[in-house]
């Protein structure tokens, strides 16, 4: 039989608490639950006067609305406020009656200016302590990465820099102060014959830089974000906004010295890319006895010359030795610390080897050592016995924090930036990890109730099954033994 529904008279009350009209699956309720924001007053407090201006907007109330927006994948203001007229459990979230008039899209914008890129850095190292109260960072084994985030700028807006250009050449025209005029120094090494390159930048948007992350993919105006997780359960614990140009490899270090005083514990192993195979990264974490899984850069494979892994370093003479066993002495230091070791000319001239290791404009072979070459070395042999421990993490490495930048860029809008500039990019990189590392905590508050209601029932497994825009909880009959362990 065909059923028919009239539509009826509007209702002028609702028998029912607002709470309870909203499923008790839902991923706010579920947050809800473990988010504390009762600091937060006492920290934008010296932001607003005392006696002055109409009250502002609830600084929980704002935060609530724009985390409620990310968890649903909302990152404009103006769209989060149209879903926020119509959708309960962001109200409620929110701490807005069905009544109550919800503020202008604009408040959030002027929020975001007034607090700064520094408050929402401290939101999410909040969530961070939080997770390490609830036992979910081991702060044993961190995973690096690096992924690109697209500016929001249009390709009509990409200009060629000359600036640069223009600068350095009325340097070379100008002498210096305490040089007389007319007595120009030499400049060492060979002229430039190509010209600069054209630097193309974004007028809407300066901050941004031209960057890809395939190289048979087209440059596109990016920012980066600079992401450390921890192994245990996927907490990000650090995470940091750059411009699209800046090397990953740079970061290392810097986020290794947030990253200890924030969990207390030294960082035992170390895993990333090869983007971050550098030299001084390898010494730098052999030094803090820390085992890096950074798999080495690819070589190539033909070379024009005979390449540099066939000259042999001498650090306590501190001298190179080529294949014919003729020595190199160190000429001057690069920028990045590294030193240049020169042949003898007439060693390289008398050399049957010349023409297979000389370039035709230079009259002697050249070796460049970076800065911790040593400990480059020892990476390498230890990459080619593929030790299975190194598998392991390196293994999980690729879908802890991998899976990270997937997660923020498919499910919280983290794929294109909202907003322009350099802070403002941070503040969404900032608040993506902060509702990411939410979700943790909540999903891992979910299965501890369980377990407590249930410890005396033999169930093999439990399955949270959430809808598409909340998240899937699986765990296994090891969290029952977990449990009965410690109660024992």
């Amino acid at each position: 039989m065909l059923g028919t529904k009239d539509r009826w008279q509007e209702d002028l009350f609702v028998a029912a608490t607002l709470s309870s009209l909203i499923p008790e699956d839902h991923i706010l309720k579920q947050v809800d639950k473990v988010l504390d924001l009762s600091w937060l007053a006492k920290e934008v407090s010296e932001l607003y006067s005392d006696n002055q201006g109409r009250p502002s907007i609830s600084p929980e109330a704002a935060l609530r609305l724009m985390l409620a927006g990310f968890f649903q994948g909302i990152v404009h203001d103006r769209k989060l406020m149209r879903e926020a007229q119509v959708n309960i459990a962001i109200r409620w979230f929110a701490g807005y009656r069905l009544h109550e008039k919800l503020p202008d899209h604009s408040s959030l914008t002027k929020i975001r200016n007034r607090w700064g890129e520094e408050r929402f850095k401290k939101i999410f190292q909040h969530t961070v302590r939080q997770c390490i109260q609830a036992d979910l960072v081991s702060g044993d084994t961190v995973h690096f990465d690096a992924t690109l985030i697209r500016a929001d700028v249009s390709w009509g807006n990409i200009v060629e820099k000359y600036a640069d250009k223009i600068i350095e050449e009325n340097k070379e025209e100008e002498p210096p102060d305490d040089e007389p005029t007319g007595e120009k120094k030499k400049k060492r090494g060979r002229k430039k014959t190509k010209p600069p390159q054209k630097k193309k930048v974004s007028k809407t948007d300066p901050d941004a830089s031209m960057a890809t992350s395939q190289s048979n993919y087209h440059l596109e105006p990016t920012y980066k974000q600079h992401t450390a997780v921890d192994d245990k359960e996927g907490i990000i614990v650090d995470v940091k906004t750059t411009t699209g140009e800046a090397n990953e490899g740079e970061e290392l270090l810097n986020q290794v010295d947030r990253i200890e005083p924030a969990t207390g514990k030294k960082i035992e192993n170390a895993s990333g890319d090869c983007g971050y195979a550098h030299g001084k990264n390898y010494e730098s974490l052999e030094k803090r006895k820390t085992h890096a899984v950074i798999p080495p850069q690819n070589e190539r494979r033909k070379y024009k010359r005979i390449p540099s892994t066939r000259f042999k370093y001498d650090k306590k003479n501190n001298i190179v030795k080529c294949p014919k066993k003729k020595k190199l002495y160190p000429s001057y230091k690069t920028k990045d610390q590294g030193v240049v070791y020169r042949a003898k000319s007439k060693d390289c001239n008398n050399c049957p080897l010349k023409k297979r290791c000389v370039s035709q404009s230079a009259s002697s072979r050249t070796i460049t050592i970076k800065q911790g070459y040593e400990a480059a070395l020892r990476a390498k042999r230890r990459h080619r016995r593929k030790e299975e421990k190194d598998r392991e993490i390196y293994k999980r490495h690729r879908w802890q924090v991998e899976g990270i930048h997937g997660e923020a860029k498919s499910q919280h809008g983290l794929r294109r930036a909202a907003r322009r500039g350099l802070w403002n990019v941070s503040i969404q990189v900032y608040l993506t990890a902060a509702v990411i590392n939410l979700k943790r905590l909540a999903k891992a508050y979910i299965c501890l109730i369980f377990v407590r209601n249930r410890q005396n029932k033999p169930y093999m497994s439990i399955i949270f099954n959430f809808r598409e825009d909340y998240f899937d909880i699986f765990y296994s009959q090891r969290i029952f033994e977990n449990e009965h362990s410690k109660a024992a």
